[in-house]
């Protein structure tokens, strides 16, 4: 009967201090719905004060998570030294740098992921619908987030990109203007007249529709002797999308084609020419019909 005993008088211990803590857990859960009312009105002035401003939607929500938590910090501390007057803010402070380090260690990549998404949605550089480069990976941006990017590739494939990726290495935005600069090489034989085939090849990327001629000139230039053509290099301006780009490139190589054609230029197909030190000995073999 013993245990029995002192269990029954653990037990009234227990339900004393519940009692005698009563009033302190009722002003603690006053604290805590005071809390949760001064979030509610926290994010809406936040969320009517950043309306106003040209940050990314992102970026807005990361600011009302942030001042959520700091409201909700300072609330559960009044309330944990309401109950535990024991407590102080000092010695909860220095709980939570201890536990701090411990779950920066234990998250490293989770929070260096994090800081690299707040930096990149603080830029504006790139935008949701850039179409961007990074590490071999080419693609339009569909979504920035705080610890992620989607990157729908040009063959229908969403890839998650997490932020630290693109915050260290470089990033080509490919639709950063609205334009670009394509360059193809176009190659004519060595018996071709070289400022004639210049003019044909300009005439015919003038003539396409997808290039750009606004204060954006052809460049035409003789580039190279090649093994078997004089190379010219063929740039003009079109625009950035990567399907425009393929699209225009695709037009204007059709068109120098029957320009050349039309002109009766030759574009050589590679050929070489042997030369033997010593008399090739030739023998003819005669058919079975013969």
């Amino acid at each position: 009967m013993e245990p029995i005993k002192i269990l029954l008088e653990q037990l009234r211990e227990m339900a004393r201090g519940a009692i005698e803590l009563l009033p302190q857990i009722v002003v603690a859960i006053v604290v805590i719905i005071l809390t949760w009312a001064a979030v509610k009105l926290a994010k809406y002035i936040l969320g009517k004060t950043l309306e106003r401003t040209n940050l990314r939607r992102s970026l807005k929500d990361l600011f009302a998570l942030l001042a959520s938590i700091l409201i909700w910090v300072l609330g559960l501390m009044i309330a944990a030294v309401v109950v535990f007057p024991g407590l102080t803010p000092a010695s909860i402070l220095a709980g939570l740098g201890i536990g701090s380090v411990a779950i920066g260690f234990a998250f490293k990549d989770v929070f260096e992921n994090f800081l690299a998404g707040i930096i990149i949605l603080f830029r504006k550089d790139m935008r949701i619908g850039d179409y961007i480069e990074c590490e071999g990976l080419k693609g339009r941006v569909t979504d920035i987030s705080i610890r992620e990017s989607k990157i729908m590739r040009t063959d229908g494939e969403l890839v998650i990109v997490p932020n630290s990726i693109l915050f260290k290495n470089p990033v080509t935005i490919l639709t950063y203007n609205d334009i670009r600069r394509v360059t193809v090489m176009c190659g004519v034989g060595y018996g071709e007249d070289v400022d004639a085939s210049r003019t044909v090849i300009k005439q015919a990327v003038e003539g396409c529709d997808s290039v750009i001629t606004d204060d954006k000139p052809i460049q035409i230039f003789a580039q190279e002797f090649g093994d078997s053509s004089i190379n010219f290099e063929v740039t003009w301006w079109t625009e950035s999308k990567p399907v425009d780009v393929r699209q225009s490139r695709d037009e204007v190589i059709a068109a120098v084609k029957r320009a050349l054609d039309d002109a009766g230029i030759e574009i050589p197909f590679p050929y070489r020419t042997l030369t033997f030190s010593e008399p090739l000995p030739v023998k003819q073999i005669e058919s079975d019909e013969a």
